[in-house]
Formats: C-alpha cells, structure tokens, sequence
C-alpha cells in the first residue's frame, strides 16, 4: 500500500482494481494511503510502514526528493526496503520551468550509501524493475520515471529487458563485433541512444548502446560481466542522461563525452528545450563522431 504526497493521478500510483480503496478514517481496508503536500512526512511514514512489516511506498516528482532526504536517508541507514517512485525525473517536465526540473537529483541520490536508484527505458524495464525491487529485503529504492510518454522498444529487434536485473546491458550492438564507439543511456534518453545508433548504422559505423538503468546493480556484477558491456579496450563512449554530468566519467572515461545537464533547465515546451540542451540525435552521432576521431 501507498500514495502521492502530490496528486495521484500526476504521478500514477493510485490503486484502482476492485477493492482497492481508500485507506482513512473508518475504513482501513484501502491501498490508497493520502500523505498530504509533505514530502519528508511521507517519506518517513514510509518507514515507519516498511518496520512495521508493511511493503509500503510514497511518490512524487524527482525534484521534491529534497524535501524527503532524511527520511530517504534513515531508510539506508537502517538497510530497510522502502519504495519511493519519483515521476518527473528531467527537464521532460517543460514549461513547470527550472524550479521543477530535476538536475543534480540523481546524482545526489546516487550517493546515498545503500540506496538503489532504477531508472528505466520503457515499459518493459518498469516490469523487470518491479521484479528486482519485489525481491529487496535491506535496500530503498528510488524509482525515477518519466512525465512524457515513452516508446516502449522491439524486443525482438533489440535485447531483452530483463537485461535490467544486472544493471546495465547491451541492448544494441555492432553487426561484425567490432565496436567503434558505445552509447551509453539511461530512462528516456535510451531511445535517444537508439535513434543515434540506427543513423550510424545506416553510415557504415559500428556502434553499440547500453541501457544503464541502475549503476547500483550494475556495480555487484563481476568483473567479467562489466567487461562484457564495457570492454576496456573500446575508448570511444558517450554517455547520455538528463541530469548533472557528474559520476559519469566512471563509465567513459576521462576523455569521455557527457550529454548531460551542466546548468538549472528553462521554461519552456519540451521539444524546445531538448534542442537547446543537445538531447538530440544528430548531436548524440556528431558526440559519436567526434569521440570516433579522437581515438583514432
């Protein structure tokens, strides 16, 4: 059982199946539970629920993840599996402007000691995230989704979401087995990554995309596997994701190129604002070609 500590329906995590309900005073039969506009209140009934034995959750925008930050920290400390889904998780969130636009979030909560972060692609990395987070008896979870609707990808064209469950995969890759360059993205940009894949492909160069939807998984698997998705040998990588740069030369590299956010974001429709911060294919192939050169 849970809630929003927003609106339910802008962060769609109400319960509607039959019998579903509403948990309040005199029935206490319901799933939906109504925290209020009170983020770290939320947060810290959450763990209060998850002591008690409860699979609880709270929700709201990525951004109102500051409010809930010492709840969200005592609930790694204290190696308990909450679930917080955070929606609105990058500047996808237009013309709400800067004040509401997720930057240095991610990052942030990446840096909270035990504390998982999922950030899927599409519906289908959801699904195979709801079966990682089930499973979870010490570690929250932060599950960042987006505002904008996403394509959901061939499965058939490209590899499995299940990949998910060890953080990171390859979901595209070179047609001969040499690699040129990898794309590396996560949540909505791997469409992005996608997209720049098949325009490089189409000119003869080999690429490979990685789907990276929690570097927290991805850090427990063995060495072998990591190499497998990032081989040490390839130099060539470009990393895209609408949030602070910062961590991700840990997967690219020094030299490495980042799409990412370096400033607060702007008020404006999404499409705009896509363009003007670069998350746009022809600059995630210009990013592929330069890195391409500058190995070479």
């Amino acid at each position: 059982m849970g809630g929003s500590a927003d609106l339910a329906p802008s962060t769609k995590t109400r319960f509607t199946f039959d019998g579903a309900g509403d948990f309040e005073a005199g029935s206490y039969n319901g799933r939906n539970f109504h925290f209020g506009v009170r983020e770290h209140t939320m947060a810290a009934i959450v763990n209060g629920m998850t002591l008690c034995a409860l699979r609880a959750f709270g929700s709201g925008f990525l951004i109102f993840s500051d409010y809930a930050r010492p709840a969200l920290r005592l609930a790694a400390l204290m190696e308990i599996p909450t679930l917080h889904v955070f929606t609105h998780d990058s500047i996808g969130v237009g013309e709400d402007g800067p004040t509401h636009q997720p930057v240095e979030q991610l990052m942030s909560l990446r840096a909270v000691p035990g504390m998982m972060i999922i950030r899927p692609a599409d519906a289908n990395e959801v699904v195979e995230a709801w079966r990682v987070i089930m499973q979870l008896k010490h570690e929250p979870v932060a599950l960042a989704l987006t505002r904008q609707a996403l394509p959901t990808l061939d499965r058939e064209k490209y590899a499995p979401a299940s990949g998910l469950t060890k953080g990171a995969y390859i979901l595209a890759d070179s047609s001969n087995g040499k690699i040129q360059v990898i794309l590396i993205g996560t949540g909505s940009e791997v469409s992005l990554c996608v997209e720049a894949y098949e325009q490089l492909k189409k000119e003869g160069i080999q690429a490979r995309v990685v789907s990276m939807p929690s570097w927290e998984l991805f850090e427990r698997q063995t060495n072998e596997y990591r190499e497998q998705v990032l081989p040490a040998t390839v130099f060539a990588r470009v990393a895209v994701e609408q949030g602070a740069i910062l961590g991700w030369a840990n997967y690219v590299g020094a030299t490495g190129a980042v799409i990412g956010m370096k400033r607060f974001g702007a008020s404006a429709p999404f499409p705009h604002l896509q363009k003007k911060f670069g998350f746009t294919v022809e600059n995630v192939v210009a990013a592929a070609k330069e890195q391409i050169a500058r190995v070479r």
